[in-house]
């Protein structure tokens, strides 16, 4: 049992298990009855998502420092009560069941699933 991280909208792995879109906004154009048949995600939960201010810092990190002003901003809004109850309920699952959370992004490394990945982990995940 596992949680994976993955770019939404791709093909589904075997044993991926609940997709969860970890986004601000849905897919655009998109009718909602077909998230999951055109494998963006199973449930939304943007808890997980930046704010829409931090989705703005990474969009415009154009350099490794910027990046740095990225993640520690993620990380602390990923820090506060809600959001870490969040990350603990993924990881305490990721030991049951497979699932998956995953953004649109399709650089892993410079979107904010690559930080989710190490939060994921510091909160006890079972990673695939």
């Amino acid at each position: 049992m596992s949680v994976r991280i993955v770019r939404l909208g791709s093909p589904r792995l075997p044993d991926e298990g609940l997709r969860i879109g970890t986004v601000r906004r849905p897919p655009r154009g998109v009718p909602k009855s077909e998230y999951a048949t055109q494998n963006w995600y199973d449930v939304w939960f943007p808890n997980l998502a930046p704010s829409p201010e931090t989705v703005k810092l990474a969009q415009d990190a154009a350099t490794e420092t910027d990046w740095k002003v990225f993640v520690r901003r993620y990380r602390a809004e990923m820090n506060t009560p809600d959001n870490a109850h969040a990350l603990d309920l993924l990881a305490a699952l990721s030991r049951t069941t497979d699932l998956s959370v995953g953004c649109y992004c399709a650089d892993e490394s410079r979107c904010h699933r690559s930080v989710l990945r190490a939060l994921l982990r510091e909160h006890g995940a079972n990673l695939a």
